[in-house]
């Protein structure tokens, strides 16, 4: 028999964020979260994406009182209200293997869509579009990252038996930095950057970055607009992930390229990769965790984890600048392996860009949708 319970108070929360860190314990490819950042983002006074959306989370209990799965139920009313779209979201779930416990779990997010009016749950995804997305359907056997969720191969088969039928999919890229010949960028960087009177910005500290940050997420904004589904990211949640995430990232990572007037066209950001250093830090930053996450900026593989382009630059061949750029950045750090976050499988465009850099697809992940009855 299984027990349902909604999970509101700070112990309760703890044990929600908690639960992956038994699931998972001993498996060497999950990579853990930071126990305080995750609770941050359930934090209502925390985190800003609470302006648009809200959120129920719930625990799954089995006879003896032990958790044995967990759900975020979300509702992003930007999405419901300005877009349209009926759907309720669900995220932050796992499970053991017992058909019971996620069918359970499920259709609690089914009751709230059908309490609100909605029309179909989708699923796994966060808040919004720079949150996790998706369940694994390959790749079992390569580490996750800090962008992604990873689960065990019979959660798919749980979407299939409980009727859930694909919805968005996803693949996630690797090559070796030995495949990026300079060749492919570096005439058209020379030629692009005259054509349009285009300059990159490098930097050096985080403080020369800050001023910066505003003009990338309206970029970011005006760049995935086009994508369904897709929610802007507001002032609120700039400030937010300024004052949560700049700071950790390497200054020589971030590239800007502007036009002549000084306007935003191109952005990227690479992170260095942090899965090694987050399964050591298990969870915590002290005593011990915030050192293995420094020493992982000299890590020698990179993610890519966000790349933008003015719509009015897309297909001009900007991003030449960038790989540019980050090909001497990269260089100068003795990077051996890059990384892509998840991308849309049906994005032909991104593949373009990164087609002469022989990338292999090493993961892919899908959600999964179903309407409310």
């Amino acid at each position: 028999m299984v027990t349902l319970k909604e999970l509101t108070t700070k112990k309760e929360m703890e044990s929600f964020v908690k639960y992956p860190f038994t699931l998972y314990k001993n498996n060497k490819y999950w990579v853990p979260p930071i126990i305080k950042e995750e609770l941050a983002t359930f934090d209502k006074n925390e985190n800003p994406a609470f302006e648009n959306a809200e959120a129920t989370f719930f625990g799954a209990y089995n006879e003896t009182g032990e958790m044995v799965g967990r759900i975020a139920v979300i509702i992003n009313w930007h999405e419901v209200n300005e877009q349209k779209i009926k759907k309720v979201r669900f995220g932050w779930f796992d499970f053991i293997d017992d058909i019971e416990v996620s069918k359970t779990l499920l259709e609690k997010a089914f009751e709230i869509g059908k309490s609100h009016g909605l029309e179909f749950a989708e699923g796994p995804m966060g808040f919004s579009n720079l949150d996790k997305v998706g369940v694994m359907t390959e790749g079992f056997d390569e580490i996750g990252t800090m962008a992604t969720w990873y689960n065990y191969p019979y959660y798919q088969e749980h979407y299939k038996q409980l009727g859930f039928e694909i919805g968005k999919e996803y693949v996630e890229n690797k090559f070796p930095f030995s495949n990026v010949d300079p060749k492919f960028f570096e005439k058209a960087d020379k030629l692009i950057r005259a054509r349009y009177e285009l300059t990159p910005l490098n930097f050096k500290t985080t403080a020369d970055i800050l001023p910066h940050v505003d003009k990338m997420f309206d970029l970011f904004n005006s760049t995935y607009d086009v994508l369904s589904s897709f929610i802007p990211v507001s002032q609120k949640q700039k400030d937010y992930f300024k004052k949560k995430y700049i700071p950790f990232i390497d200054p020589e990572y971030v590239k800007f390229i502007t036009d002549k007037e000084g306007n935003l066209v191109t952005f990227g950001i690479v992170l260095p990769s942090f899965s090694e250093a987050l399964q050591k830090a298990n969870g915590k930053l002290f005593p011990f965790g915030f050192i293995h996450l420094l020493k992982a900026k000299k890590n020698k593989t990179a993610l890519f984890y966000l790349i933008g382009v003015h719509p009015k630059y897309q297909n001009k061949g900007v991003t030449a600048i960038l790989f540019s750029e980050y090909y001497k950045t990269f260089k100068k750090k003795k990077i051996e392996n890059c990384l892509r976050t998840p991308e849309l499988a049906s994005n032909v465009a991104v593949r373009q860009i990164w087609k002469n850099f022989n990338p292999t697809i090493y993961t892919r992940r899908t959600t999964f949708v179903k309407d409310i009855d």
